[in-house]
């Protein structure tokens, strides 16, 4: 043993990582206020199923996540829950932390299908790293407008949509199943 005293090199201090953001619920009224407030082309939904928000180590909101029934009729049959609206400050990360959290929470409700939309001109990595997956491209629509029933412009008629899914196994196995079983023919009355 030496009674020299220890070099730096030994004494690193300790680097403390930034806190992480969180992810907590939110009310249908912080998210769309946050909505309002950062969404470029869309204003708030109609209503929610549930919100998520993502905080900073601050307790700021720097994402919010809202949650909904599918838009499409034929999307909404109990089991599929729909991502309607995603806002970020653009922290890195931000999107991909909240899909994934979202998707958790429905699955746990009973949810085993999420489906979302985007613009095709827009970046889709943080759903590619959240696990989803392209079902398909949608062409611009003509307008929601019609001469029976007017409807306001929502903004999104004049792009191409991608549609994304992300399922539980059960939905998978379900819904090939499905297509594998030939249906069966039905017997009339009287014949055999």
């Amino acid at each position: 043993m030496t009674d020299q005293p220890e070099t730096s090199a030994h004494h690193r201090p300790l680097r403390r990582r930034p806190a992480r953001p969180r992810v907590r619920p939110i009310s249908y009224r912080q998210a769309c206020a946050y909505i309002s407030a950062h969404h470029q082309q869309l204003e708030r939904p109609q209503g929610h199923t549930f919100s998520l928000g993502l905080t900073n180590h601050t307790g700021n909101l720097i994402g919010v996540a809202m949650v909904g029934r599918p838009d499409a009729r034929h999307h909404d049959d109990g089991l599929t829950a729909e991502v309607t609206r995603l806002a970020t400050d653009g922290p890195r990360n931000a999107c991909s932390v909240l899909l994934a959290a979202a998707w958790r929470v429905a699955r746990r409700m009973g949810y085993q299908r999420m489906i979302t939309y985007t613009r095709t001109d827009r970046p889709a990595a943080g759903l590619r790293a959240a696990g989803w997956k392209v079902v398909t491209e949608t062409p611009p629509a003509r307008g929601r407008n019609r001469l029976s029933r007017h409807r306001a412009p929502r903004g999104t008629s004049d792009a191409t949509r991608t549609h994304w899914q992300v399922t539980t196994e059960d939905w998978r196995t379900r819904t090939e199943a499905a297509g594998r079983v030939p249906r069966q023919a039905r017997e009339e009355p009287g014949q055999w």
